[in-house]
């Protein structure tokens, strides 16, 4: 039996705001995210499987990803729910707003990575376990989970 951890890096633009900050971050602005996923699981061992000699397919770690951070993520608008009514949209500004996430929470680069670690702990299949991320918000400034912390 062998252990053995994954780790991707995915990419994506977004803005946020954080409601009620006593700095600049309180204004609208953007970042260019890089979130390290890193999976843990025992390698594979049968022969007759796809995926021998596999903890998981990155292919498989990569949508998981894509689909539950990326895709809903990349080019939005993240802003706590509590803002939600200072948002006055427009007819003619609707294209603008297509793409704005309202979350329950302060959109920290903490509080993100506590969303994100939810959502893909409950894709992975039951025999991998998230073992932590990294989210960077900028490329000297970034947010960890682990696991083993929480």
């Amino acid at each position: 039996m062998a252990i053995v951890r994954l780790t991707k890096r995915f990419g994506f633009e977004m803005a946020h705001a954080l409601h009620g900050y006593d700095g600049l971050c309180a204004h609208l602005h953007g970042h260019s995210y890089y979130l390290t996923t890193t999976v843990i699981g025992e390698v594979l061992q049968n022969p007759t499987s796809p995926k021998n000699g596999m903890v998981m397919d990155f292919g498989d770690l990569k949508k998981i990803v894509y689909e539950e951070i990326v895709d809903r993520c990349d080019h939005a608008l993240m802003l706590n729910k509590s803002q939600q009514e200072e948002i006055v949209i427009e007819k003619e500004q609707s294209k603008l707003f297509q793409r704005v996430i309202f979350v329950d929470y302060q959109p920290t680069s903490e509080n993100m990575l506590i969303d994100f670690a939810s959502r893909i702990k409950r894709r992975l299949p039951q025999h991998i376990k998230l073992h932590h991320l990294i989210l960077h918000e900028t490329n000297n400034s970034s947010a960890e989970w682990w696991e083993d912390d929480n």
